[in-house]
């Protein structure tokens, strides 16, 4: 995105946006990063960084922990580790693993269901494949604080286990000897001390003569001798000869682990930018949460369609001061494009001004930004501003010399994809030269197809936009009772100043702004008036189109739910007619039986005429009752005459019926001359030449829905056996069968985990507690496993 001037980010006050978003980050990097954020004209860029805000807003919401804090910068520890030979010392190791283990929390954090839940979150690591060797490898040596493990290495466990001998040796005789020379009068009350790494002994001066031993120091007053007994001297040598050995078993520990990890600095890149990734998402969902912003619906081309704007900084200002910030809407339909921004000083005119330029980079930066959801907001690529004073002593540059560079610049640049916001439009010269020359500015701009949003005193300007397509008048509303603002922004009438009136209620004498009045004229005010109120029945014109638009699109929603629901009482009646019917010729079939046996008697009677005359009339009877439920089914089942005439072919997904029958199913595959169609309970291959075009049942999507729902309910697997996995892993599978329990709606799981010292009890305990709702965790009777078992209750 294309911005002008230069300090824009300040104009607008986008820099402090993006301080605030910086305050919100885990990291170093992730701040390195917001500082580096930039407005982008790509849709799709712009559209994936919303998506990922908005979810991670609603992680917040949700109070859903994620696994991302504090992280240090592992650039260097990276860059160095590329060095083949180069040993990583203990802090890059304790950094580079606590940022695995922040990559290892996230890859956790998305299991199924919030894969589902969140899913641009979730791709960013879809296609990373995270490696636990790494932690093992590095926790292998390394404890949580940085420091290496008593048992890295059997040989460093050994040198260890020499060192802490000695050491009680130390102890044992030191307390022999401080009891001997404390007897004798010989020490300080200190008693002992540390100099140059080794253990001493704190002596008076005077008796510094009488203890054999190594003197390392003397205090600063010359009374104190700081002296190594000599029956330690060799516990303290063998003691430092096991710690080189120490030191040196380290170096080797650690150049080994360096020499694993190498291999691997490519891909512990990558989980780097990751973190910084989800870092400033984790950043714009905060910020977004304290300012209550959104994501609008975005509209590809240029567009204004703010619903309840509020200026971000205002909103967060207002609110710590207990105050309420009085939104705006700015939707401008049809070929308006710019705004002519109009009303008193001090009403709110420049800071709905720059809630628009703010918004709208703060969008293209993909931020949410703090309006209803329901606005729409176009992309624009290149946004220019002309805001405060911007005098220049070295380019030697007056205010207004300052303006008409910046307006050369917006008329040599600016096209149907600019967005220009201007302040004070046209002021810092004589009123009406500059007016004249703003107004063909405005003209220029105008026919470039820009959009913007400028404000302005001048009246010539206010006609123009009245007069001119594209161009829309608006105002910061005014109360004349209390001459006060009300910070309400009207699109659609221009806004006098109201100069007289606050004028006067600052306290000017009333002769002064008699004289005031007759200077400005009664033609100047008349224009003032009467623009003022054609403005306002023009909008009340156009208000009362958009009411009667409204009306008619509810009439053509009456109109449709009408003709819905008249077709389907239609279906319901002809339904109950047709069950009727087959009911009926079911009835007749049953009833065979009594007409043979009747006509059986009449024939054994001899009564053969009768007998003819009977069977005739129920075979007549019968087939008038077929052809009705015949003509029943056609008339349901059958498509329409309009959708029969196109004679579609038959393809996947449509309903048919059989040609000589009423059974009517959904077709699942197609072949060359058949096809496979699901009856019911039934699967079918029926040629293609013996099946018709059918209706939609009206039930088929909710019964499918709903038995669907009681399958997967039905086959979730009510109990899991985790005996014998290991702490991790149980965490891991614990978590898997709970998420999987609640989609299916399933209840009452049991999990067994076996007694043993508790560990897996601990697991399972330790991942139900991460669900922030109620769950009824109980063991059962002993008989029943007891303490070996523990029982979820998700009702």
């Amino acid at each position: 995105m294309e911005l002008e001037p230069k300090d824009l980010y300040e104009k607008l006050e986008f820099d402090k946006v993006l301080n605030l978003l910086e305050r919100e980050c885990s990291g170093e990097l992730g701040m390195e990063f917001v500082q580096q954020l930039s407005p982008s004209s790509d849709l799709r860029f712009i559209s994936q960084r919303l998506l990922e805000a908005k979810e991670f807003k609603i992680i917040i919401d949700k109070r859903d922990p994620f696994p991302l804090g504090a992280y240090a910068d592992v650039a260097e520890e990276l860059r160095m580790l590329e060095i083949e030979g180069y040993v990583l010392p203990e802090e890059g190791l304790r950094r580079l693993n606590v940022l695995l283990l922040f990559t290892r929390g996230i890859f956790r954090f998305f299991n199924p269901g919030r894969q589902l839940a969140y899913p641009a979150l979730y791709e960013l690591i879809r296609h990373v494949i995270f490696n636990e060797d790494l932690i093992k490898e590095i926790e292998r040596v390394i404890d949580e604080d940085g420091n290496i493990k008593p048992d890295a290495s059997p040989e460093l466990a050994k040198i260890r286990r020499h060192i802490q001998s000695k050491q009680r040796d130390l102890d044992r005789q030191f307390r022999l000897l401080i009891d001997e020379y404390r007897r004798k009068g010989w020490l300080t009350d200190n008693v002992e001390s540390f100099r140059n790494g080794r253990r001493v002994l704190s002596v008076p001066s005077e008796h510094k003569r009488k203890i054999r031993g190594i003197i390392h120091d003397e205090s600063a007053t010359g009374k104190t001798a700081f002296i190594e007994p000599e029956p330690v001297i060799e516990i303290n040598n063998d003691i430092f000869d096991l710690e080189q050995e120490e030191k040196r078993e380290i170096y080797r520990i650690l150049k080994a682990l360096s020499a694993v990890l190498r291999p691997y600095v490519p891909l512990l890149r990558t989980y780097r930018d990751l973190i910084i990734r989800y870092d400033v998402i984790q950043a714009k969902g905060r910020l977004a949460v304290k300012m209550k912003a959104e994501i609008p619906r975005l509209v590809e081309k240029p567009f204004f369609g703010i619903i309840q704007g509020r200026h971000p900084l205002l909103y967060l200002k207002n609110r710590n001061l207990g105050k309420k910030t009085v939104p705006f809407d700015l939707r401008l339909l049809g070929a308006n494009r710019i705004l002519v921004l109009s009303g008193p000083n001090a009403g709110g005119k420049s800071i709905t001004m720059k809630s628009v330029g703010l918004m709208q980079m703060m969008l293209q930066a993909g931020l949410l930004v703090p309006v209803d959801p329901i606005s729409e907001m176009g992309v624009f690529e290149r946004l220019y501003a002309d805001i405060g004073d911007q005098q220049s002593l070295e380019d030697d540059l007056s205010t207004y010399s300052s303006r008409l560079a910046n307006a050369r610049v917006f008329l040599e640049r600016a096209d149907d994809k600019t967005l220009v916001i201007i302040d004070e439009f046209g002021s810092g010269t004589d009123p009406q030269i500059g007016g004249a020359i703003a107004e063909a500015v405005l003209n220029d701009l105008n026919r470039k197809g820009a959009y913007g949003v400028i404000t302005t005193h001048y009246s010539n300007l206010k006609v123009f936009a009245f007069k001119t397509k594209g161009l829309l008048n608006g105002s910061m509303h005014f109360d004349k009772e209390t001459l006060s603002p009300t910070y309400e922004l009207k699109v659609g009438r221009p806004g006098s100043s109201y100069a007289f009136e606050i004028a006067s209620k600052s306290g000017l004498p009333a002769s002064v702004m008699k004289y005031a009045r007759q200077r400005v004229g009664k033609n100047e005010k008349a224009v003032d008036e009467l623009l003022v109120d054609l403005q306002r029945e023009k909008q009340e014109v156009e208000e009362h189109l958009v009411s009667l638009k409204q009306k008619q699109q509810e009439i053509e929603k009456l109109i449709k739910t009408y003709d819905q629901a008249f077709r389907e009482l239609e279906y319901r009646r002809k339904k109950l007619k047709l069950d009727a019917k087959e009911m009926a010729l079911q009835s007749t079939a049953q009833n065979n039986r009594e007409l043979e046996r009747t006509i059986r008697e009449i024939k054994e009677q001899q009564n053969l005429e009768r007998a003819k005359e009977m069977a005739v009339k129920a075979k007549e009877e019968r087939k008038k009752l077929a052809e009705e439920v015949v003509s029943l089914r056609d008339n349901i089942y059958l498509p329409d005459e309009e959708a029969a005439a196109e004679d579609k072919p038959i393809a996947v997904g449509d309903f048919v019926r059989l040609r000589t029958g009423g059974a009517t199913g959904k077709v699942e595959a197609v072949d060359k001359k058949s096809a496979i169609v699901l009856m019911g309970d039934l699967r079918m291959t029926i040629r293609l030449k013996d099946l018709q075009q059918a209706k939609t049942p009206l039930n088929v999507q909710q019964t499918q829905s709903i038995q669907a729902d009681v399958d997967r309910a039905a086959a979730f697997p009510l109990k899991l056996d985790i005996r014998g996995m290991r702490y991790e892993e149980a965490l891991k599978v614990v978590e898997e069968y709970v998420d999987q329990a609640i989609l299916a709606n399933a209840n009452g799981l049991r999990i067994v985990h076996g007694k043993g010292n508790g560990t897996l009890r601990n697991a399972v305990r330790k991942k139900l507690r991460e669900y922030n709702f109620d769950l009824k965790v109980s063991h059962p009777a002993a008989e029943m496993g007891g303490d070996g078992v523990t029982l979820v209750d998700l009702s």
